[in-house]
């Protein structure tokens, strides 16, 4: 049983927090290393944390008009030649593809075949755009083909220098947007809607509040005009980008010769978008909302959202409660009021079994024996605060989906708190220098400087724009960096 505690043991943040991540990455069960550098293995509690995203957002995606495809993962590597700044950006994250077949050498040895070299080598897609905009050079003559809106779910390859699971991956799975329409006002409503569905699914599912606006030029995705992003707060007090959205403008319409037919009668190049969100979520989760005792998981996005553990000692006992918590279960199934579960698993202590539940981050805890069952009351244990509330059984449906509602809130408006008490406003380069030493936290200060401006702040400070706020922006100031005056607020901060 010693060896069992030992596996529920996480590092406490205020030691070491990377390692407390780590921790909970592990002993939730939610990824685990495949012996490949940079790619992980997500296991079933932490896939199925992902399958609830993306139901979630895929009827968000569908709702506003978009349909799902799928394009290859492969990309020759002249496509992507057709826009320098784009690949640009990814050049050195690129896996490529030379050869099409291993051989079994003589002495037993496997090795790539010389002969079977690739007459064009192809990258394993870091991003679809390229490949995408090949396509739709062909699906696009008039404006009656416009607009086209589609999603992707897939994975993508990037061979990132520093890994962490979930965070920063060299495979990762997301979904990637991309649009084409006939007019840039459609193309610039089309990446600000997306970035308010994203905004609106992190804030209202995973608790997570956010700050919307748009990158700074060093920091927008290659080959876009505009980039709009998501930014949220870790509990280290860094930063960290949960959702971007691109207008595109007509630099990839442009690089692959794509035109169409106005009802004018001119040729005309279509107005593009891209827009993507993350595996990263489930990085922000554990980030945002856990703490010592493990993952910590909003009820909304929980694939599991309570679970019930049955106390007893003897077996008369044992087949007393089982069979009470077996009328419950059917209960709630029939209701589909919230996703429920009995822990029958016999060779552990209930004790146990608390700890293992609230490591894995269920929201709401069932526990009942003997003695609720002569009472006909029950115990349910909340997640986030631990508190214990005595209800009566008749009662158990209406007082679970009413805590779970509570807790979904009560995780927001916590993260929320957090965020507002790190959040600094500076007037001086000095100042700012000085304060993030100091206390790490989002820093919003006037900035009109260029991009070696910026490039300099971070060399000299670590810490990026992480976005010009919407919600942040005031009259004017003097830049804190040139003094000269400007309308733009930025926030910088250091991020993951």
């Amino acid at each position: 049983m010693a060896e069992k505690a030992d596996a529920l043991k996480i590092t406490r943040r205020d030691e070491d927090y990377s390692r407390w991540y780590l921790d909970i990455v592990d002993r939730a069960k939610l990824a685990e290393d495949s012996g490949i550098r940079g790619c992980m293995i997500i296991r079933p509690e932490g896939f199925a944390i992902w399958e609830k995203m993306q139901q979630t957002l895929d009827g968000m995606f569908k709702d506003t008009g978009h349909t799902n495809a799928y394009f290859p993962v492969f990309i020759p590597v002249s496509y992507f030649s057709k826009e320098a700044e784009h690949v640009s950006g990814f050049a050195k994250e690129c896996a490529v593809v030379t050869h099409h077949r291993l051989q079994l050498t003589e002495s037993g040895e496997i090795t790539v075949d010389p002969d079977a070299e690739l007459s064009e080598p192809l990258v394993v897609r870091p991003t679809s755009e390229t490949i995408i905009w090949s396509a739709y050079r062909n699906w696009i003559q008039s404006y009656r083909d416009l607009p086209i809106l589609l999603n992707q779910w897939a994975n993508i390859c990037r061979w990132e220098l520093r890994t962490r699971p979930f965070l920063r991956t060299t495979e990762f799975l997301w979904q990637e947007g991309h649009t084409a329409h006939a007019t840039a006002d459609e193309a610039e409503a089309e990446a600000r809607q997306m970035l308010e569905i994203y905004k609106t699914f992190v804030e209202q599912y995973l608790a997570i509040p956010v700050f919307a606006g748009r990158k700074t030029e060093n920091e927008k995705f290659p080959g876009a005009v505009h980039t709009y992003t998501i930014e949220t707060m870790t509990q280290d007090k860094r930063a960290i980008q949960v959702g971007t959205s691109h207008n595109l403008g007509t630099t990839f319409s442009k690089a692959f010769d794509v035109k169409y037919l106005s009802a004018e009668g001119t040729q005309e190049y279509p107005f593009a978008t891209s827009w993507g969100i993350t595996t990263r979520m489930i990085g922000t989760l554990i980030m945002v909302h856990s703490d010592d005792r493990g993952f910590v998981c909003p009820p909304r996005i929980a694939p599991l959202q309570v679970i019930g553990v049955p106390i007893y000692r003897k077996d008369a006992e044992k087949e007393q409660v089982l069979a009470r918590f077996t009328e419950l279960q059917e209960q709630f199934k029939a209701t589909k009021a919230f996703s429920f579960k009995v822990d029958t698993r016999d060779n552990l202590s209930p004790g146990f079994k608390f700890n293992d539940w609230e490591l894995k981050g269920i929201p709401l805890r069932l526990e009942m024996g003997p003695r609720d069952l002569a009472n006909g009351t029950a115990v349910l244990v909340r997640r986030d605060t631990g508190e214990k509330i005595n209800v009566a059984q008749t009662d158990l449906e209406s007082q679970i989906k009413t805590l779970l509602e509570d807790i979904q809130i009560s995780l927001f408006k916590r993260a929320q708190e957090f965020q507002q008490q790190n959040l600094h406003f500076v007037e001086t380069y000095a100042e700012f220098q000085q304060q993030i030493e100091e206390k790490a936290g989002f820093y919003v200060a006037y900035f009109d400087g260029n991009s070696d401006d910026e490039e300099k702040i971070k060399e000299e400070t670590k810490a990026t724009g992480r976005c010009i706020p919407f919600d942040l922006q005031q009259g004017t100031g003097k830049c804190f960096y040139t003094g000269r005056q400007t309308d733009r607020r930025v926030i910088f901060a250091r991020a993951y």
